[in-house]
């Protein structure tokens, strides 16, 4: 009787953790974790407006890529540098934006300033082209409801693929910064005091923005995340972080106490 009802225990639990789902937390986690990240190519990606499919094995078909890409070419070659400019997660799959997609307008780079950050120092975009981006489109298939995943186990799922372990430019430039930026950055978090180019190396873009006049001071709003789920308000007076607050909006009241800011 006792080996029976173990059995049936183990049985429950196996059942319980396969069909156990990815948390709010893991999917910032994620967010955060690989947009704006660097990674070198393994293989050249053709450009598809419909995104490359890959399986969460780390397999993928070289031949579908190929195909897919016929008509619109290659987005980046072997050995180049690429950049994970979003980062979408649906039911069954994460979808990857590479070298900002394709749309009209300027490439992605059109938009990457060079500068050591601090006010003055920053320069002007290091390419101004004109023609659309010359990104391309991925997808992450599980064929199933997104298991719980960090961003370090996603990397190695795309290992076969890109390398995320050489060193960037965004690397090189973050260690010039002090010990302290280098550690928030490193894991996601924004202190006050940082710069623009700092917060967006260590969150990337921000959901919405919104700015206002308050005691006579200019006041600007970056808003990370949406509800349900946490909400970060980062607010800049002048090109610097006055203000980090972090919340929990949507998830059955209207919004939980602010969380503790390293």
């Amino acid at each position: 009787m006792r080996t029976w009802l173990s059995l049936a225990i183990l049985i429950s639990t196996a059942t319980f953790a396969a069909d156990e789902k990815i948390g709010v937390d893991d999917r910032i986690e994620i967010i955060r974790g690989l947009t704006s990240e660097y990674a070198t190519l393994k293989v050249g990606l053709p450009r598809s407006k419909k995104p490359l499919p890959f399986e969460s094995t780390g397999k993928y078909d070289s031949k579908v890529w190929e195909e897919m890409g016929q008509k619109l070419g290659p987005a980046a070659r072997t050995g180049d540098l690429i950049q994970i400019t979003r980062v979408t997660l649906e039911s069954d799959k994460i979808v990857l934006e590479i070298n900002g997609g394709i749309k009209s307008g300027r490439k992605w780079y059109d938009h990457v300033q060079v500068g050591m950050g601090g006010g003055g120092n920053t320069q002007g975009p290091i390419g101004q082209s004109g023609t659309p981006t010359q990104g391309t489109y991925m997808e992450i298939l599980f064929h199933k409801s997104l298991p719980p995943i960090k961003t370090a186990a996603l990397k190695k799922v795309l290992a076969s693929v890109m390398d995320f372990e050489k060193r960037s430019a965004t690397e090189i430039y973050s260690e010039t910064l002090p010990p302290e930026i280098q550690t928030a950055i490193k894991n996601k978090r924004v202190l006050e005091g940082m710069d623009r180019e700092q917060v967006l190396l260590s969150l990337g873009r921000p959901v919405n923005k919104s700015r206002e006049t308050k005691d006579g001071l200019e006041l600007e709003d970056w808003i990370y995340g949406k509800a349900p789920g946490r909400i970060t308000f980062v607010t800049f007076n002048g090109s610097k972080v006055v203000k980090v607050k972090e919340s929990y909006a949507g998830l059955g009241v209207e919004a939980a106490a602010p969380l503790p800011v390293n």
